[in-house]
């Protein structure tokens, strides 16, 4: 496993996440168990849950679930390995029914932190991230709250997430308003196939000194040799596929003349990215896991870059790219 900086921060964090909504939801107790204990024996220190996982994740859902917190809980219980990892949990959608108990209000980020930390049976969360930006509540509230919890050792980093370039500068400019540190990191949708933050979102990160922290680097599993696997029958077939078709088959043909494996490429592909700080995996199983490791030892030469930006075009950073 290789290290880097979460941003501009001192803390360093494995180059490879794990992501844990699946936790209680398509991976049962057993199995998530099994998902952590191979990733600290593969290195990884960075572990990233949500409130609200544990079950199908919509938009407008009425309530979160609470089931990977507590998963992880337990497990951290069991384990004693709670020194040896860094723990990021999130905060903004609804864990009960009442009007409050939602968004970035004060009232609810310190409800919220303690229900947590109670579920993840700890003292303290190092990554406390808003999982979505809250425009109702003014970033005043929103820092107060967050550096009570500072001040009462409850969290040591904030993060975002789902934030749009835009909303990144405004939370950076209250932040130093107050002399606080604001954001470590942002979690965003970012892959091959969905590569919309690097227009304004990615300059944004770089000009601040936020980490990114990438997750469905595999698009849903597009990305991991799905065009190969419904060819010859051995997975049922992914609904993009046919609408991707001739991406998918040019990347799997470079895949396989560099040798190395979809997923593989895929995420080595992110982690060459210096705005990322470090990509965050959802594995199913361990062998899955397993197989998302193999990125770190995947080097990509200019020239394979080049190659996969013809295949996966990217929109380029504003203004340049529709000024001109």
């Amino acid at each position: 496993m290789t290290y880097g900086h979460l941003g501009r921060s001192g803390l360093k964090v494995s180059r490879i996440g794990l992501g844990t909504m699946n936790f209680g939801y398509t991976a049962d107790e057993q199995t998530s168990r099994a998902i952590m204990d191979t990733a600290i024996d593969a290195g990884i220190n960075f572990f990233d849950t949500a409130d609200v996982y544990g079950g199908v994740q919509t938009p407008d859902m009425a309530k979160g679930y609470g089931i990977s917190e507590e998963i992880i809980g337990r497990w951290l219980q069991r384990t004693g390995h709670r020194d040896r990892i860094v723990l990021a949990t999130k905060v903004y959608q609804p864990m009960e029914l009442g009007p409050n108990d939602r968004g970035l209000s004060a009232y609810h980020i310190r409800r919220a932190c303690e229900a947590s930390l109670r579920r993840l049976q700890t003292d303290h969360i190092d990554l406390y991230q808003m999982h979505h930006v809250d425009r109702s509540t003014p970033w005043e509230e929103i820092w107060q709250a967050m550096e009570q919890l500072v001040r009462e050792g409850k969290i040591s980093y904030v993060g975002s997430s789902n934030f749009a370039g835009w909303d990144i500068a405004l939370a950076q400019s209250a932040a130093s308003a107050r002399h606080f540190m604001g954001l470590s990191s942002e979690q965003s949708l970012y892959n091959l196939t969905q590569r919309t933050v690097e227009l304004e979102l990615i300059p944004a990160l770089r000009a601040l000194g936020v980490g990114l922290l990438p997750y469905s680097p595999l698009s849903a599993g597009l990305l991991t040799g799905a065009l190969e696997a419904a060819t010859h029958g051995n997975a049922p077939a992914h609904p993009d596929v046919e609408a991707r078709r001739s991406q998918l088959r040019a990347f799997e043909d470079l895949c396989r003349e560099i040798g190395a494996k979809p997923t593989e490429v895929a995420i080595a592909w992110l982690l060459r990215n210096p705005v990322v700080s470090a990509t965050i995996v959802g594995p199913r199983t361990v062998q899955e896991l397993l197989e998302d490791l193999g990125a770190v030892s995947v080097a990509l030469d200019d020239e394979t870059v080049d190659k996969l930006d013809r295949i996966w075009p990217g929109p380029g950073e504003a203004p340049q790219a529709y000024s001109w």
